[in-house]
C-alpha cells in the first residue's frame, strides 16, 4: 500500500483515542463509599458507570495497540497486506479500520 494518506489517518485516530482517555480518566476514578454522603442506589450506579468506563477504557488500550502495531506495518512496508496469506487487503476494508491485519479470506478462517 503506497497511500501517503494512512500515516495521518493512523496517528490522527490514535490522537483522538489517547486525548479522549485523558479526558474519561475522572470516570474511572474510585468510588466513594462513605454512606452518609451518598446514598446506595447512587453508589451502586456509580460503581456500574466505573465498571463500565474501566471496560471501555481497554478497549480503548487494545485499538490503540492495534494502531501502534499499523503504524510499524507502515513503517516496514507491510501495512495494506495480510499477515497469513501476503495478499493485498482491499483498500474498502482498511478504510472501515485501517488497523486490520487479514484479508478478508483469511479473516474468515
Amino acid at each position: 500500500m503506497t497511500n501517503p494518506d494512512w500515516q495521518s489517518k493512523l496517528l490522527a485516530l490514535k490522537e483522538d483515542l489517547q486525548a479522549t482517555d485523558s479526558a474519561a480518566k475522572n470516570s474511572r476514578q474510585a468510588v466513594e463509599l462513605d454512606q452518609s454522603r451518598v446514598g446506595r442506589l447512587s453508589r451502586m450506579d456509580a460503581l456500574q458507570g466505573q465498571a463500565m468506563n474501566n471496560a471501555i477504557a481497554v478497549r480503548r488500550q487494545q485499538m490503540l495497540s492495534r494502531l501502534d502495531a499499523a503504524l510499524e506495518r507502515l513503517k516496514t512496508g507491510e501495512f495494506g497486506y495480510c499477515l497469513e496469506c501476503g495478499d493485498e487487503i482491499s483498500e474498502k476494508r482498511l478504510e472501515l479500520d485501517p488497523t486490520v491485519c487479514f484479508c478478508t479470506g483469511c479473516a474468515r478462517t
